[in-house]
């Protein structure tokens, strides 16, 4: 079978996940509704443009996720915050393994029956992902981005406490 390699990718809402490839052609494995796709640029590669696209910087988004939510490892992204387009890495992102996955087409996530340190993901369209990290991870990086969503999505107007 013959992959079609693309040179570049712009993320959207069809994006499910972006998982890292050790490959002489391609360095990403692009997740979407109907296809995988194989690009020549690494997941940073991919996301930083993504986050300039939805109004600001990769670094700026991460610093103001960590300051709001007070996470500062693994750190959900708002890619594009008008788009609902959300997504969370599986480790650090400076590891080799670290692959991205995009919230809102998240349809389940359950421990893998027979090794404890991997996770299925079940999407909305049923497609399944195997990914090398526990299901309690994956529920932290669900929670984390839930709550990344509540603060940056306009529709929350936090508590004001003491008259402030």
């Amino acid at each position: 079978m013959t992959k079609h390699v693309l040179n570049d990718y712009e993320i959207s809402k069809d994006t499910l996940a972006l998982i890292p490839a050790k490959h002489v052609d391609y360095y990403t494995i692009v997740i979407e509704k109907d296809q995988q796709l194989y690009v020549k640029k690494t997941t940073r590669q991919l996301i930083e443009p993504a986050c300039l696209e939805g109004g600001a910087s990769y670094e700026g988004r991460r610093d103001a996720v960590s300051h709001q939510i007070g996470v500062r490892n693994k750190v959900p992204i708002p890619i594009n915050p008008r788009e609902d387009i959300y997504a969370f890495p599986t480790h650090s992102p400076k590891q080799f393994e670290c692959s991205w996955i995009f919230f809102h087409h998240i349809k389940s996530i359950k421990p893998h029956q027979k090794a404890s340190n991997q996770s299925i993901v079940t999407f909305k369209n049923d497609q399944h992902l195997s990914i090398n990290v526990s299901f309690s991870t994956l529920e932290r990086q669900m929670h984390r981005t839930s709550f990344c969503i509540v603060r940056f999505s306009g529709r929350f107007d936090p508590p004001r406490f003491f008259g402030a």
